[in-house]
């Protein structure tokens, strides 16, 4: 009988002091967990990609059991970023052209252009991120010395923000383009009856729509490289604004083969076909892609001069921009997005086209809701329309790093009065309590430790302007980094299985070597991403 009993009482005992499977726990760290009281724990145990529990490390390691153990040292970790505002296949492909980011001018790009040619001898020359306002000269340059180096060659050019071009004559003749040609939400630019290469907005279409689309090979090359690059810099989430119907099945297809790891939220592009497409299917939905939305065009940037403003632009009067459809189109795609439940998202970057967009949005929106309808960029608001974002619960989806690139030349364009509600994002912030960051990369670089820096510090990396750029609107650590994780989830719909490392979610986390909410200002530009992982699966390491 006593042995029976001890026998009894030894599997009772061991009934309690059998741990539970895991397979990946992370303990002795400094885990933010993101949840809504902003609460720190030390370690977590993850199961079948998500996570199963949060605590102590104490706790977690006398509960759970794994084969795959990581000991954290300390470090710092957090939800895996989320980039709320992307041009994810659009970056990829970038990366098989002619960089021109940081080119100081015009001499400077051919130049490059030159070099890159001869490396690349077959088909168009395509190249991107060149910056007039970068330039001793600030003025848009001509295409003479590209015809004269690229008689025969098609080439095209495009400016950081991707709004305007310039194109040489074998490009412009294969889009059958003539002087004093115009058309509505573009300018083609013509000086003394010749054209001078220069497009702008919807004009740079018609030269990009003769450009070979790319082989089968070169697609997965661009996605593949935007993805380790991504992984690189800690996101484990991107929103991709702005693509056709036709992708959802090939991403869908590499997601499932596990070769495309990357979640992804795609808008597609304000386009018939893709209305058709989505209205006739649905939302479409996995783990991993979740297409539900629409990408409007309001106008074009500011660099350029084609964002539409209420009043002309201070450095050239007469001209106010443009907007890049007529206002009747806004309202009809409006109301077709509602009418069917989706989401719609609109660039609008200065006042008159973000005023048009949120009255066209509060006319059918009527008030409160939860639709999540979004204003991308919301660059430049008058101080009338603020209110229109929280009457109607319009969710701005913001830039920093936009803000700390312009901020050197962007007073020039809109004057002093106007500055006030520019790259405002406290003010925005106040109006529906949250918002979302982004990069909008490739326009800026793609690491969102930037977008925190830009946000909270408002300088670039040498430390200007020393007080900081209009520092009324800066936003705290726990808001920037609550933006580019639980608050762009929200954005997306996906605030119930991401954003956070909370129990339930998906393990994706990034860790840090060093603490980007304790260290100083100056030193966040020197933060590393260690590691990072996407359902438990460790996904890059430095």
């Amino acid at each position: 009988m006593k042995q029976f009993l001890f026998l009894v009482t030894s599997l009772f005992l061991m009934s309690f002091s059998v741990k539970k499977p895991a397979d990946l726990i992370v303990y002795n760290a400094k885990v933010y967990i993101v949840d809504g009281k902003f609460t720190m724990a030390e370690a977590f145990a993850v199961k079948d990609g998500k996570i199963i529990e949060v605590g102590k490390s104490a706790d977690i390691l006398k509960k759970y059991q794994s084969k795959e153990m990581l000991n954290a040292a300390n470090k710092s970790v957090y939800p895996g970023f989320i980039d709320g505002h992307s041009h994810f296949y659009e970056y990829g492909k970038g990366l098989q052209e002619a960089n021109l980011v940081a080119t100081k001018s015009w001499e400077e790009i051919l130049s490059k252009l030159k070099s890159f040619a001869a490396e690349n001898k077959e088909g168009w020359l395509i190249g991107r991120g060149w910056d007039q306002n970068d330039w001793a000269n600030k003025e848009f340059p001509n295409n003479e010395k590209l015809n004269e180096l690229f008689p025969n060659r098609p080439v095209i050019l495009s400016r950081i923000d991707g709004h305007a071009v310039i194109a040489n004559k074998a490009a412009l003749d294969l889009a059958g383009i003539k002087p004093g040609q115009t058309l509505t939400g573009g300018e083609i630019e013509t000086l003394n009856g010749k054209l001078t290469g220069i497009l702008i907005d919807n004009a740079t279409e018609l030269v990009y729509s003769k450009v070979p689309a790319l082989t089968k090979s070169q697609s997965l090359k661009a996605v593949f490289d935007a993805q380790r690059n991504c992984f690189a810099v800690g996101l484990t989430s991107v929103v991709d604004c702005g693509l056709d119907y036709q992708v959802i099945k090939p991403i869908d297809d590499l997601q499932k083969s596990n070769q495309l790891k990357m979640r992804m939220y795609i808008m597609l592009s304000d386009s018939p076909a893709n209305y058709d497409y989505l209205f006739k299917n649905g939302a479409f939905k996995t783990d991993r892609l979740d297409v539900r939305s629409f990408k409007v065009y309001a106008d074009g940037a500011l660099g350029s001069r084609g964002a539409c403003l209420l009043e002309p632009y201070s450095d050239k009067p007469g001209h106010s921009g443009f907007l890049l459809s007529n206002k009747k189109h806004f309202a009809e795609v409006a109301q077709k997005i509602a009418d069917k439940g989706f989401q719609m998202n609109t660039h609008a970057i200065g006042d008159s086209a973000n005023r048009e967009i949120l009255n066209v949005y509060a006319n059918v929106l009527k008030g409160k809701n939860n639709l999540r309808w979004r204003i991308e960029h919301a660059q430049v608001i008058n101080k009338a329309d603020f209110n229109l974002f929280g009457a109607n619960n319009i969710i701005p989806s913001v830039q920093p790093t936009h803000a700390t690139s312009d901020m050197y030349w962007v007073g020039d364009r809109l004057g002093a009065e106007r500055m006030k509600g520019a790259y405002a994002y406290k003010d925005l912030l106040k109006q529906n309590g949250w918002l979302i960051l982004g990069t909008d990369f490739p326009v800026e670089n793609i690491d969102p430790l930037l977008t925190f820096y830009a946000a909270v510090v408002r300088k670039d990396s040498k430390g200007f302007p020393a007080k900081g750029f209009q520092m009324e609107n800066a936003l705290s650590r726990e808001e920037a980094l609550r933006g580019m994780t639980i608050w762009a989830a929200k954005g997306s719909f996906e605030e119930k299985e991401k954003g956070s490392l909370e129990a339930g979610k998906f393990a994706d986390f990034v860790i840090l070597d060093q603490d980007i909410m304790q260290v100083e200002p100056s030193a966040l530009l020197k933060t590393k991403v260690l590691k990072t992982y996407i359902n438990g699966e460790k996904v890059y390491s430095k």
